[in-house]
């Protein structure tokens, strides 16, 4: 079972469920998860592989849906997936549609990617953790090799300082990669209310992928915010937010 981080009560509302991205965590979304749970249960997981979930010889998407039916059990629960989590989260839609109510999907499109993520593997792997004992130690190594003051603080929320280990499956999640970036062949669709929800300086949901998209999801719905990137909820939190509770409560 995937590790998970509750916020909020029941409520007459769904449970909500988030699923981040490649290299994330449930801490990530804590703030938004917080904000989310004044009108509902959130459950914020880490997928396998990723923080204290887990660490298993496989990463398939199909096998990261099968966690999160998983969790949500009986449902119908909503639920927000993030690039990776994004992926994911429509997977179990398709394969299991009685498990959700709506899908909201942040900055991906079920498509392949040609970009790899690996250079990430291969800078944490670059960090000696022998001779880090503090978080400012294990920065100014990766600083060399990942120069965004910004990426280096979203890696480093994986790195268990004490414990002088990454928290995550790290060969793992590069021989998987291909699959990651990838998009599985999947039957079927999911006939609930689905928000496609990007940042307007992102280039990863393009008008080409709309008739890929709408032939999966027929009821789904397209939204930017301006002025974010792919980190949509980090760059633009109260706006990613509304938006997420504009088209749950609708």
């Amino acid at each position: 079972m995937l590790n998970s981080v509750i916020h909020g009560e029941d409520t007459a509302a769904p449970p909500l469920m988030i699923a981040h991205g490649l290299y994330g965590s449930a801490r990530n979304w804590g703030v938004i998860a917080k904000r989310l749970a004044d009108s509902r249960r959130v459950v914020s997981v880490d997928m396998r592989n990723h923080g204290e979930s887990p660490m298993t010889d496989t990463h398939s998407y199909a096998d990261m849906a099968a966690d999160l039916g998983e969790v949500i059990g009986e449902g119908p629960w909503d639920i927000v997936g993030h690039s990776m989590g994004g992926k994911a989260a429509m997977v179990l839609a398709l394969t299991q549609p009685d498990k959700l109510r709506k899908l909201v999907v942040a900055d991906i499109a079920p498509v392949g990617y040609g970009h790899t993520q690996v250079q990430y593997i291969e800078a944490m792997r670059a960090v000696d953790l022998a001779q880090v004992e503090t978080r400012g130690d294990a920065d100014r190594q990766l600083a060399p090799h990942v120069p965004e003051d910004g990426s280096r603080a979203f890696l480093l929320q994986s790195l268990d300082v004490k414990g002088r280990r990454w928290r995550l499956n790290l060969d793992v999640l590069e021989r998987e990669m291909p699959g990651i970036i990838g998009f599985p062949e999947v039957d079927g669709q999911f006939d609930g209310p689905a928000l496609f929800l990007s940042g307007g300086d992102s280039d990863y949901v393009r008008p080409e992928h709309r008739d890929r998209i709408r032939a999966l999801f027929p009821r789904a719905r397209f939204a930017k915010i301006p002025g974010a990137g792919h980190w949509l909820h980090a760059e633009k939190p109260r706006e990613f937010e509304a938006a997420i509770r504009v088209f749950l409560d609708a």
